[in-house]
C-alpha cells in the first residue's frame, strides 16, 4: 500500500515539475523535432501493483521542441520537449485509442542525436476496463523516461519506459500498466 502510495506522489512531483518548468520562458516557440513509431516489447512490471493482463501498445510518436533550453558551446545540455502520441492499446481482445502529451526535460545533443528524457504528463485512453483489469477512468496520468542514439544519418533508435496510472484518482482498486518499448525515430 505504501509503496502505491509513493509511486502516485513521484508521479504528481514529476507532472507538476514539468509542467511549471518552461512557464519561465515566454516564448512559445514550438518546433517539431523528429517523428516515429514504438511498439512494446516487454513484459515486466515495473511500478504499482502487479498487472493482471496482458497488454501491447503500438502508437506513432512526435517531439517538439518547447522554449526552455541551456546549451553550452559543444552543443551539448538540456532542453524541455513535448512528446505528443497517438496509437493503440490491446488487450483481453479488446482495443483502445490511446493519446498522450508528455512534457519531458532531455539531456544531451543540441541536434538530438543522443538524448535521455524524463517527464510526466497526461494520457486518454478510449477503454479502461478489461477482463481482469481496470485502469479506473480515460484519464491518466503518463510517466516516461528514454534514450536515444543515432543509428543513421537522421534516423535513431531508443528505448523507452511508459507507466500509465490514474494515480489513485478513480479510487483504490485500479491498477496502471507499464510498458517497455523500442523507438524508432527520424530527426528534422
Amino acid at each position: 500500500m505504501g509503496s502505491d502510495r509513493d509511486a502516485a506522489g513521484l508521479i504528481r512531483a514529476i507532472f507538476v515539475l514539468c509542467v511549471l518548468v518552461p512557464l519561465p520562458a515566454l516564448a512559445w516557440d514550438v518546433e517539431l523535432l523528429s517523428v516515429g513509431v514504438r511498439a512494446r516489447v516487454g513484459e515486466k512490471r515495473v511500478l504499482g501493483k502487479e498487472q493482471l493482463e496482458s497488454f501491447r501498445e503500438y502508437d506513432i510518436v512526435a517531439g517538439f521542441r518547447l522554449p526552455w533550453q541551456r546549451y553550452a558551446a559543444s552543443g551539448w545540455g538540456a532542453g524541455t520537449r513535448l512528446l505528443a502520441s497517438a496509437g493503440i492499446l490491446q488487450g483481453a481482445d479488446k482495443t483502445a485509442l490511446v493519446v498522450s502529451g508528455i512534457p519531458v526535460v532531455a539531456f544531451g545533443s543540441r541536434d538530438g542525436r543522443f538524448t535521455l528524457d524524463m517527464g510526466a504528463g497526461l494520457a486518454l485512453v478510449s477503454e479502461h476496463r478489461y477482463e481482469q483489469q481496470d485502469f479506473g477512468g480515460p484519464l491518466q496520468f503518463a510517466l516516461t523516461f528514454g534514450a536515444g542514439v543515432p543509428l543513421y544519418r537522421r534516423t535513431g533508435v531508443g528505448y523507452r519506459f511508459l507507466h500509465y496510472s490514474d494515480a489513485g484518482l478513480y479510487g483504490p482498486h485500479t491498477i496502471g500498466v507499464d510498458f517497455h518499448m523500442v523507438e524508432l525515430t527520424h530527426r528534422f
